[in-house]
């Protein structure tokens, strides 16, 4: 979602149209009062603020978002009649990320709406699971022990993720049935062996991690015995 404060209706009206028709969420306010209020309820990635405004002047606004923790990352595009040197620098001296005088074209906007998400962008930690020398991405579908990649197939895959997400836990036979392959999978436990076989197989060394509990069935653990 991207808030623009804006009290001219037309340019305000214009900027949200084209940020709609171009995949992206908007929503204009014509006082800053109304800004407020919004961001009571949903903080917006971005943040298009004019100068000129009644009730408070956008620099105000800048600033105060500024100095709260909790909108002080949010990006703020500065959109204004005012194009001297001495107000962009004000601007962005104030805190504002980026600054687009008036006139200004819809493409430019967008290409500078664009990138600034993307530059401010906070990229999620990926998920990743280490025990000893074996390395495991499950975003990428990647295990890997001593930094070199090991093939595994689909249901080795997610076996070997069953046991990292339950570490030190010991998994049933019928646990690795229903959540690897269903409920309604109408084989036998011994089938969960003969792959927990073959994974620590392909897991060369790593492949001593996998216990084998006598009578129960398998949990992943960091030790210096193989079972």
């Amino acid at each position: 979602m991207i808030y623009f404060v804006e009290d001219d209706p037309s340019i305000r009206e214009l900027v949200v149209y084209t940020l709609g028709s171009s995949g992206m969420e908007a929503k204009g306010f014509a006082l800053p009062s109304e800004f407020w209020k919004a961001m009571q309820e949903t903080a917006p990635e971005l943040i298009l603020l004019d100068i000129m405004l009644p009730e408070e002047d956008g620099l105000s606004i800048l600033r105060r978002l500024r100095t709260d923790r909790r909108t002080a990352d949010i990006p703020v595009m500065m959109l204004t009649a005012r194009s001297s040197e001495y107000d962009k620098v004000v601007g962005l001296d104030a805190g504002a990320d980026d600054y687009l005088p008036k006139p200004f074209g819809m493409m430019e906007l967008i290409a500078r709406v664009r990138a600034l998400l993307r530059r401010t962008q906070k990229e999620e930690p990926q998920e990743s699971y280490r025990i000893g020398d074996l390395t495991v991405l499950p975003e990428k579908h990647i295990a890997e022990v001593n930094g070199e990649r090991i093939n595994l197939t689909y249901k080795e895959f997610e076996m070997l993720l069953l046991l990292l997400r339950n570490r030190e836990l010991v998994l049933t036979r019928e646990q690795f049935l229903d959540k690897i392959w269903g409920y309604s999978f109408e084989g036998e436990s011994r089938t969960v062996d003969v792959h927990i076989r073959t994974l620590r197989q392909k897991l060369g060394t790593a492949g001593r991690y996998i216990r084998t509990i006598r009578g129960v069935g398998y949990k992943l653990e960091e030790a210096p015995d193989e079972t």
